[in-house]
């Protein structure tokens, strides 16, 4: 699913005569199973660069430098094809999210910037999604009448006389529900991608030195009792109440005119965070959580 949206309908690999993964396509999971399993791993060079060029302590250096190696032998070709396709007039259509990046104006990609951006989608979504699935379909299993829910859900909106498409996905809520929470409760790594920050920095209240390596749990946030109810327990319900624009007001604080939308120049994430008063609007009742100012806690 992900290279098909990548590089359209051209998949690589030879595959085997039982319509399994051929050896190509395993060499190529393998690659960026590889690399995922490093981004966690504490590495010696890492902290004292200099010893990168005498000495690899743990390996670590060998085995992901080859791991992507590997990894671009496959994409790479694929990703020039395609560019000189456009170059040479052959190719006039944006078919698939690697056109959308040939093809980008503000910023403009050269190639290794391209490859560099479909490697990292691809390892993104190279075990998120299998991940995902697997929970989500092993947590609506041990809860049958969570499963029954879902399938009556398709029933009503699909039917029985034709397979799920994507354009259906708006309409099957409780689904979309039951993938948020797998994604809640079963992340597919334990933490967020390690950063590293470039000016001391206050968050949360606590004192952040220059150049600190700062890793957060996702486990720590997505079942983090303060914030969500019996968080051991799926519980797709808990994501068909999220009506923010319905059941509050939102205006700017006083000092803010209006909304900054500037962008980051590392990534399309706001520059500034979001600050905004927020007041309930619809009857009291409706909101569980209000303490007896009318106030939302």
């Amino acid at each position: 699913m992900v290279r098909k949206l990548i590089f359209g309908s051209r998949y690589f690999g030879k595959g085997s005569t039982d319509c399994g993964p051929g050896e190509e396509e395993i060499e190529h999971a393998h690659s960026l199973s590889t690399i995922l399993v490093y981004v966690y791993a504490f590495c010696v060079t890492d902290y004292i660069p200099w010893l990168r060029w005498k000495t690899d302590f743990d390996g670590h250096e060998k085995s992901i430098r080859n791991a992507i190696l590997t990894a671009r032998k496959y994409q790479d070709p694929l990703i020039d094809e395609r560019i000189q396709q456009w170059k040479d007039g052959v190719r006039t259509k944006q078919d698939d999210l690697l056109d959308v990046f040939i093809n980008l104006n503000e910023p403009q990609l050269n190639a290794d910037e391209i490859k560099a951006q479909i490697l990292d989608l691809i390892l993104a979504a190279f075990v998120n999604v299998s991940n995902n699935i697997e929970w989500a379909m092993a947590e609506m299993m041990n809860e049958p009448r969570i499963f029954d829910k879902a399938v009556h859900e398709l029933d009503l909106v699909v039917g029985k006389e034709r397979l799920v498409q994507e354009f259906d996905l708006h309409n099957l809520n409780y689904i979309k529900a039951c993938v948020k929470e797998a994604l809640r409760l079963h992340p597919v790594a334990p933490f967020n991608l390690p950063h590293v920050t470039t000016a001391d920095s206050i968050v949360a209240g606590y004192f952040i030195p220059t150049r600190s390596h700062v890793m957060v749990s996702r486990i720590g946030l997505s079942r983090n009792p303060k914030v969500w109810d019996n968080p051991l327990t799926f519980n797709p319900n808990r994501h068909m109440n999220a009506r923010l624009v319905q059941g509050f007001t939102w205006e700017l604080p006083p000092n803010e005119p209006h909304v900054d939308l500037k962008e980051n120049l590392h990534d399309l994430a706001k520059a500034k965070p979001l600050f905004a008063l927020v007041k309930p609007r619809l009857s009291h009742h409706i909101y569980p959580t209000l303490d007896h100012d009318g106030d939302a806690s």
